[in-house]
């Protein structure tokens, strides 16, 4: 006699074994190129405010678990992903107070208050950021960070240097240079070789989408290229602003954060493409050189809204047949 019962329960209803430990686990891997790559360009000052923002980012998240009385999930290496992006996207000689600040409000205000893994409307790495970059404005001057340093290469910010001078500045620029890392900026967001890498292993495991970070990247090409074809001596071309700043680890490590972004397909192309149209719109036209960190927490309010866009389901209903 045959007893299986059918077992109805909420999505989602298949499960391929594996868990958020190997997902972040695998995450901390496609960034460790581009991390090394600042280690070895900014010196030890960039080795140790990543440590310290990885390692202040998982106390604050177990800090908060013991004064609310939850389980510890530090284990599942949520907080330790923040916390490695957060200190990625600093400049070398960043104080620790702002590192500590910005890491509670990451984990704090971005994860935690909304409820933990897979409950923040906004990217908690983002959020923190957006506070620190708003509050203290003086400590994201890149030039000035680096005022010390000797490098074999321009020593000028790229997209602070286009937004001062014109599109002239860019060609102190090459683009080699800016692909292999040879640029000024955060200590983990220069190697355009080792985030591209990163973000197609992470592409190819699964853990990232593709509609995403190709979206993000179109959005970002076609609309450089019609400021640029507009306006040539004011705006700089599109591959500059792919290569600079924090726009490819916008594209493979920002914009496809998955708490964050639609789960639909034609809701990510939106997403994302919205994402890079609006980075654009604010180097050329807005206050900040950059722009990725506030114009992918503006997407992610509208994320939500895209994902009501879903495609008919096949088949005819019972009415129709």
């Amino acid at each position: 006699m045959n007893n299986t019962k059918l077992t109805v329960s909420h999505a989602p209803f298949w499960h391929d074994g594996d868990n958020l430990f190997k997902k972040n686990l695998n995450f901390m891997l496609a960034l460790l190129p581009a991390a090394i790559f600042g280690i070895l360009q900014f010196g030890a000052p960039a080795l140790g405010v990543m440590a310290l923002s990885l390692s202040c980012a998982m106390l604050w998240e177990l800090v908060i678990n013991l004064v609310s009385k939850k389980p510890a999930t530090i284990g599942d290496l949520e907080a330790a992903v923040i916390g490695l992006l957060f200190g990625m996207m600093l400049p070398a000689i960043t104080p620790w107070w702002l590192i500590v600040v910005g890491t509670f409000v990451a984990v704090f205000v971005g994860k935690m208050i909304f409820g933990g893994i897979g409950s923040s409307p906004f990217n908690p790495t983002l959020l923190g950021m957006a506070v620190l970059m708003m509050s203290w404005k003086m400590f994201f001057d890149f030039d000035t960070a680096y005022v010390d340093y000797e490098f074999a290469f321009t020593a000028l910010a790229p997209l602070a240097a286009v937004k001062t001078q014109g599109a002239a500045a860019a060609d102190l620029f090459t683009l080699g240079d800016l692909f292999m890392g040879r640029e000024v900026g955060a200590v983990g967001a220069t190697f355009g070789l080792g985030l591209i890498i990163g973000g197609i292993y992470l592409i190819l495991r699964g853990y990232a989408r593709w509609e995403l970070s190709v979206s993000f990247i179109a959005g970002i090409l076609i609309t450089a290229f019609l400021f640029h074809a507009a306006s040539p001596q004011n705006y700089a071309g599109p591959l500059f602003h792919l290569l600079s700043g924090y726009t490819l680890l916008g594209a493979f490590f920002l914009i496809t954060e998955s708490a964050s972004s639609p789960v639909n397909r034609i809701p990510m192309l939106l997403y994302g493409f919205l994402g890079g149209v609006v980075i654009i719109l604010m180097r050329n036209i807005g206050a900040y050189a950059d722009g990725t960190i506030l114009a992918i927490l503006l997407v992610n309010v509208v994320s939500p809204l895209l994902d009501n866009i879903r495609p008919n389901a096949l088949g005819r209903g019972m009415n129709n047949a």
